[in-house]
C-alpha cells in the first residue's frame, strides 16, 4: 500500500520501479497468513480435489497469492500489468470451467477471489493510470464471474453479489488513498516551492546586503589608499569580514536548496536587537551615518512580525548603499502601537529613479503581504527616499496559522 510514491521526489520513484513494503511487518504477515489459511480452507473443503478441474483451480489460487506476495517488489507499472495478466488467466480459467464442468458443480473458492480483491486495491492505490484503467475492470470481472461461471442459482448469485461488493469497496478504498496521497504530494510540492521562493529572497536580502557593503568599502579603500594609507588595513579587514559573512550565507542557502526533503525554517529568526545591529554595521562601513529610533515594547511580538521588520530595514539600507547619491544621514524608526508596528527608513540623498525590474522591493512587498501588512517606497517632499511598512500585530499562533493557510492554498 504505502509504496515509494510517498517519496515521489526520488529518481527511482519517477521510473515506477521503487521497491518498498506495502504494509508494516505485522499487518503484512497477517495478510499472508490469512491468504494461506484460505488456501488451506479451500483444500479442506475439497475445491482442489476434483479430478481434472481441481489442480487448475489450485494453480490459479497459488498464482494470485504469489502475486500478492511479490507486489511490494513490483513498480507502479509492473504491478497493474501483472495483475491484468492474472485477471486474464482467471477469466480463461472460468471459461474453461464453464465448458468442462457439469452443471451444478461447485467452482468457487475463497483464496483466489480474496487475493484478486487485494490486488484490485493495490492497483487502484498506486498503479500507473494507463495500465490501472485496464487492470481494474479485468480484476473486477474475474472476481465477480467465478461463482456463476458454471451455473446460475440463488447461492451462486448471492456469492457473486458479495464478491462484487467486496471488489467495489476495495476499489473505492484504493482510489481514496490515491487521491489522499496525491493531495499530500501537492501540498508538499507547494511547500517546497514556497521554501525555494523564500530562499531566493534570502539570497537577495542577506547576500546582496553583504556584497553591497563589500563594494562600498572597496570604493572607500581606493579613495584612502593614497591619502591615508594607515586606514587601509582596517578597511581590508572589514571587507574580509563582509566577504566571509556573504560566503557563509551563500553556502547555507545552497545547502538548503540541495536538500529538497529537509524541513528547514523558512525565515531566520530576528528581532529588534538584530535591527540595531544592522544599523550599527551600516554606520561603521563609512559614508552616511545611520541612527535607530524605537518606541514601544517589542518583546511580545510574533516572530513573523519581528523578522519581517528586520527584512524591511535590511532591504532599505541595502538600497541606500546602492542608489542614494550624496546621502549623509539615514534615519530608521520602529514604532510599536497596540495593533501594529510601523517601520520607516528614510535618507537625505538626492531623489533618483528606481527600476521596476528589481527583485528587492517586489520580494519585500510579497513578504510583508504574507502577514497582512503593506509597504510603500518613494521620494519624500523634503528630498531623499523613504521606505515605510505597516505590520499588523496578532498573536503568534494566529499569524502562523494564516501563513500556513496561504502556503497550503498556493
Amino acid at each position: 500500500m504505502a509504496e515509494a510514491a510517498d517519496g515521489a521526489a526520488a529518481p527511482t520513484a519517477a521510473r515506477g520501479q521503487v521497491r518498498a513494503r506495502v504494509l508494516p511487518v505485522p499487518v503484512w504477515t497477517l495478510l499472508i497468513v490469512g491468504l494461506a489459511g484460505l488456501v488451506a480452507l479451500d483444500w479442506a473443503a475439497g475445491f482442489y480435489w476434483i479430478v481434472d478441474h481441481g489442480p487448475a483451480k489450485l494453480v490459479g489460487a497459488l498464482l494470485a497469492v504469489g502475486l500478492v506476495v511479490a507486489s511490494p517488489r513490483l513498480g507502479n507499472r509492473t504491478l497493474p500489468v501483472a495483475a491484468c495478466a492474472l485477471a486474464a488467466v482467471s477469466l480463461c480459467l472460468s471459461v474453461w470451467l464453464r465448458l468442462e464442468m457439469p452443471t451444478g458443480s461447485q467452482t468457487m473458492g475463497f483464496a483466489e477471489p480474496a487475493a484478486l480483491v487485494w490486488l484490485l486495491l493495490l492497483v487502484a492505490r498506486r498503479g500507473q493510470p494507463s495500465w490501472a484503467t485496464a487492470a481494474a475492470p479485468a480484476l473486477w470481472l474475474a472476481i465477480v464471474l467465478r461463482p456463476v461461471s458454471v451455473t446460475f442459482r440463488q447461492s451462486t448469485l448471492i456469492m457473486a453479489l458479495l464478491f462484487a461488493l467486496a471488489a467495489v469497496t476495495a476499489l473505492g478504498i484504493g482510489l481514496g488513498m490515491r487521491l489522499l496521497l496525491a493531495d499530500r504530494r501537492r501540498q508538499a510540492a507547494a511547500l517546497r516551492l514556497e521554501q525555494r521562493t523564500e530562499f531566493a529572497r534570502d539570497l537577495h536580502d542577506f547576500v546582496a546586503h553583504h556584497v553591497t557593503g563589500i563594494v562600498v568599502q572597496a570604493q572607500g579603500a581606493q579613495v584612502v589608499a593614497d591619502r591615508r594609507p594607515e586606514l587601509l588595513p582596517p578597511a581590508l579587514e572589514r571587507i574580509e569580514q563582509a566577504g566571509t559573512e556573504a560566503l557563509t550565507s551563500m553556502r547555507r542557502m545552497v545547502g538548503m536548496l540541495r536538500d529538497a526533503e529537509s524541513d528547514v525554517a523558512l525565515t531566520p529568526l530576528a528581532g529588534i536587537d538584530e535591527v540595531r545591529t544592522l544599523v550599527e554595521e551600516f554606520s561603521t562601513i563609512g559614508g552616511a551615518r545611520a541612527r535607530l529610533e524605537s518606541e514601544g515594547t517589542f518583546d511580545d511580538l510574533p516572530v513573523e512580525v519581528t523578522t519581517t521588520a528586520h527584512r524591511v530595514v535590511m532591504e532599505a539600507l541595502t538600497n541606500v548603499r546602492k542608489h542614494a547619491q550624496g546621502c549623509t544621514e539615514v534615519r530608521v524608526r520602529v514604532v510599536r502601537s497596540a495593533d501594529r508596528v510601523a517601520v520607516r527608513v528614510s535618507d537625505d540623498g538626492r531623489a533618483r529613479h528606481v527600476s521596476d525590474s528589481g527583485f528587492g522591493l517586489r520580494g519585500l512587498a510579497e513578504r510583508v503581504g504574507l502577514i497582512g501588512g503593506a509597504v510603500q517606497a518613494g521620494p519624500v517632499t523634503a528630498g531623499g527616499w523613504c521606505v515605510e511598512a505597516t505590520l499588523p500585530v496578532a498573536p503568534a499562533s494566529t499569524a502562523a496559522t494564516a501563513f500556513s493557510k496561504r502556503v497550503a492554498a498556493s
